[in-house]
């Protein structure tokens, strides 16, 4: 009888990490805008709700999220080490799709009045995206469509962008620079596989 319970819990452990956090992985295919959708059915909705109420395409908020977390939902900034060894902590507080920042992250949850948004739900994330885009736009003009742009704001923060302090950061314009060819390529799959 002792076997027989045993062989049960086993399988319920087994079935239990096979469906959760499932989708915390990222999805295969990277490079493929109609892939991640297919394989991330949650994703669409998702991508279109913040279009919708933000005004951000598809295109500009996957490229952002592939460049901030490589679609991983709990992706998180790299460890930090004092003398190589010591674990001292992350290197920012940047957590989840979106990589948002736990400040910046209160200040959208208390304006939205969204106080149990999760940085690693799909949903969450987008719409957070598209209020700071949205915000960006509203701020210092930048268009929507444009998401090297975009990114430079993001990663820099709005201050940032407008004392333009990337202009500094070589691989910062490079990183950019990718996030507009990558949302141009999204842009160009999407058109195929979205009607």
């Amino acid at each position: 009888m002792s076997s027989i319970l045993r062989s049960l819990v086993l399988i319920t452990l087994l079935a239990g990490c096979s469906f959760s956090g499932g989708n915390k992985n990222p999805p295969r295919n990277l490079d493929n805008a109609c892939s991640i959708l297919d394989q991330r059915r949650s994703f669409l909705p998702a991508f279109r709700a913040a279009k919708r109420k933000y005004g951000v395409p598809i295109s500009t908020q996957m490229a952002i999220i592939w460049q901030e977390s490589k679609f991983k939902a709990n992706a998180k900034t790299p460890k930090k080490y004092k003398l190589w060894i010591i674990p001292a902590g992350r290197q920012s507080s940047a957590y989840g799709y979106a990589q948002a920042l736990d400040g910046t992250w209160d200040d959208y949850r208390k304006e939205r009045n969204k106080g149990g948004a999760r940085r690693d739900n799909i949903r969450d994330a987008t719409d957070f995206m598209g209020w700071y885009m949205d915000t960006s736009t509203a701020e210092l003009g930048i268009s929507k469509s444009d998401a090297q742009s975009q990114y430079l704001a993001y990663h820099e923060g709005r201050k940032g962008f407008a004392r333009q302090s990337y202009k500094s950061k070589g691989w910062l314009m490079d990183v950019a620079a990718e996030v507009g060819s990558r949302a141009q390529m999204y842009h160009s799959q999407l058109s195929r596989c979205l009607r």
